[in-house]
């Protein structure tokens, strides 16, 4: 037998089969590692992804003041650097809520603004109205900075 190139022939140059050769036998490879593999991943980012339940803040838009609305209708909380201030005075975190429902209860159509001083991580006024509406104050608005 001889070999014309990488195909053996017979004496005669007929080729010869290659469904017996050893080099013609194709490894299949076996996809249950893949999958165990994407399942284990699966697994892994469904137990490290976080499944908390996400709560949505209603914040009313607030009314400009042309619009017919007086800024008496309103009672003001500025969160500043150095702490919480209600209409002008100082009020502390634990003090904030049970002052405001006081105010609502002697005049229930005041709407609730919280405006931001500058410098101040906008997480401070969410806290502050995470403290509002556990208390059950409804009509909350984010205001805009002060007027310089």
């Amino acid at each position: 037998m001889k070999t014309l190139g990488s195909v053996p022939t017979t004496s005669a140059s007929a080729p010869v089969s290659l469904a017996n050769s050893p080099r013609s036998r194709r490894t299949l490879v076996s996809l249950t590692p893949l999958i165990d593999v994407v399942f284990i991943l699966l697994v892994f980012f469904m137990l490290a992804s976080s499944f908390s339940n996400w709560r949505s803040i209603e914040l009313n838009t607030p009314v400009r003041a042309g619009s017919g609305s007086t800024t008496g209708q309103a009672l003001l909380i500025e969160v500043r650097q150095d702490g919480l201030r209600l209409a002008g005075a100082p009020v502390t975190r634990a003090a904030l809520a049970g002052q405001v429902k006081e105010r609502l209860a002697r005049q229930p159509d005041l709407r609730v603004l919280v405006r931001l001083a500058d410098g101040v991580v906008l997480q401070e006024a969410i806290s502050v109205f995470d403290r509002l509406t556990a208390a059950g104050i409804k009509d909350l608005s984010l205001a805009g900075s002060a007027p310089q």
